[in-house]
């Protein structure tokens, strides 16, 4: 196994999350399922992204399936325009659902779905917008959000790899629908697996409630809500009423504890993170490598690279480089690239084929993370800038 000497990422739990796990586990009779330190992290998340719910899951993956198992619920049958840049649960959540994704090509600044194409592809069957802000940049477009608006197509942000991150000074994760957030190990903030679902809609609240604990009428906290069920299903024990099919998505106690002690750090450690980001950008070789994203609000936990043109000696030469000198790379960027190159897709549906979505298809095989943590030093960011530099073809 290759020791990296920049490995992709570093443990971002700390020995102060290991001791407040500890006292925890320590204090007299803990409960370890769901409980009042879910309840207290859901507060504390929703009060630091600034939205009024928050649900925590078990993962990032549960929150985009239970997300479109809500929308199907009260949306019905139609497309969801999706990224190919994504995660794949982002796309596997959508046909999990029963719903029909739509691909469009993404923005080469924002690395999101380009708004335009994405307004070119709403129909009269479009029923949401999956927007993916990848790799910490903001994807929103404030012409976007006022034609969904218009068009009453919902807005749900894949916030999983941009915690902090913000448009306008808002953060994202507030502008849709819902927005779901992933915490797993590698991500800004972590409890070693979890998620979370955000909305200031309270009945998508009390549904995702129900949803997230196998339909149990119970988990909602609507008392109109409840006695609907129960006036219908008099013959039920109240406590058993299993309103819609579903799973335990539940997280535990622990993961709570440490999201909790994460979060005091978050925002510190987000702003050495972007810091890192504008000194990559500002010492890497512009001639050679893409270095006009759009930096304003950004909160990436990885150094994009991208060839300027497609070259592929010199993208050889690069890994070549890279692996060389110890430093751990992702090909693709996220989600390993070009979603729609993957095999989970090739019998599923008539969608278009890689080569037309040119963007996304030239990041595929252009293009590169390398992991970015409040830890590193600037002379460390910039002799890997200089590394960058000097690579050429043989």
């Amino acid at each position: 196994m290759t020791n990296f000497s920049w490995p992709l990422m570093h443990n971002n739990i700390s020995k102060e999350d290991l001791r407040v796990v500890i006292d925890f586990l320590s204090s007299e009779n803990p409960k370890l399922t769901q409980g009042p330190k879910v309840v207290e992290f859901e507060r504390e998340w929703s009060n630091w992204l600034g939205v009024k719910h928050s649900l925590m899951v078990n993962s990032g993956s549960s929150a985009n399936d239970l997300t479109m198992a809500a929308l199907r619920h009260t949306r019905g049958e139609g497309e969801v325009i999706v990224p190919p840049l994504t995660w794949v649960s982002d796309i596997a959540s959508v046909i999990h659902a029963g719903l029909d994704p739509v691909f469009v090509d993404i923005d080469p600044n924002t690395l999101a779905m380009n708004p335009r194409l994405i307004l070119e592809s709403i129909t009269d069957k479009t029923i949401a917008v999956f927007l993916t802000h990848v790799l910490g940049y903001d994807g929103i477009d404030n012409s976007l959000l006022v034609e969904l608006k218009r068009r009453n197509v919902s807005l749900i942000e894949d916030v999983c790899e941009s915690h902090g991150a913000t448009h306008n000074g808002q953060k994202l994760g507030t502008f849709g629908w819902a927005s779901n957030f992933s915490f797993y190990y590698a991500h800004h903030l972590t409890t070693i697996e979890g998620g979370m679902i955000c909305t200031d809609n309270d009945e998508l609240y009390e549904l995702l409630r129900m949803l997230r604990s196998h339909g149990l009428l119970r988990e909602s906290q609507s008392q109109d809500l409840r006695n609907s069920f129960l006036a219908k299903y008099p013959d039920l024990n109240p406590e058993f009423i299993f309103a819609y099919p579903s799973h335990n998505m539940r997280s535990t106690e622990i993961n709570a504890v440490i999201g909790l002690s994460q979060l005091k750090r978050l925002d510190e450690n987000n702003l050495r993170r972007a810091q890192n980001l504008e000194l990559f950008f500002e010492f890497l070789d512009n001639k050679k490598y893409r270095t006009d994203f759009r930096l304003e609000g950004n909160c990436n936990y990885a150094f994009t690279l991208v060839l300027r043109e497609p070259n592929f000696p010199l993208r050889d030469s690069v890994e070549a480089c890279l692996q060389k000198k110890g430093v751990e790379f992702r090909r693709g960027l996220s989600g390993g690239g070009n979603q729609l190159r993957q095999p989970f897709l090739q019998n599923l549906g008539n969608f278009p084929s890689p080569e037309t979505l040119p963007v996304v298809d030239h990041v595929h095989h252009f293009g590169w993370y390398i992991g970015n943590y409040p830890t590193l030093t600037d002379d460390r960011i910039l002799w890997l800038c200089d590394l960058l530099n000097t690579v050429s073809i043989p």
